[in-house]
């Protein structure tokens, strides 16, 4: 099991980026696939995520209205649509993956199995 993720940069406020993570050796079709930040000196926090059994997704107060997740089962990728990104958004984020139902709060990073390597994504004020 491998996840790649990629598409972190910088970019000024009010800017935008969009994360990739690639699965492999496994397909997400039997997976909540999800999207996890740690800022410098922060815990790790749950971002958005992408249900195994109906897609249905979920985001952090945070980032609601602002950012959009995607699950391709075709693709095996899913990706981060972030939008009127705010310096608080600054942080290494993080794709990560769960078996189906194997979790109980799809946000909490404690319940998710495997992790990608992370790409940072700075947003300058």
């Amino acid at each position: 099991v491998q996840l790649q993720a990629c598409g972190g940069g910088l970019v000024h406020a009010g800017g935008s980026l969009r994360l990739s993570c690639t699965a492999s050796g496994f397909t997400l079709d039997d997976y909540a696939i999800g999207w996890f930040r740690q800022a410098p000196g922060k815990e790790r926090e749950g971002v958005s995520c992408s249900r195994d059994t109906d897609g249905s997704t979920y985001y952090a107060e945070s980032v609601k209205g602002r950012f959009t997740i995607s699950k391709d089962n075709a693709k095996n990728t899913v990706t981060l649509q972030m939008n009127n990104l705010k310096p608080e958004d600054t942080a290494v984020y993080y794709c990560a993956t769960v078996a189906a139902g194997d979790y109980n709060d799809l946000l909490r990073p404690s319940d998710f199995d495997y992790w990608g390597q992370g790409t940072l994504v700075t947003v300058s004020s």
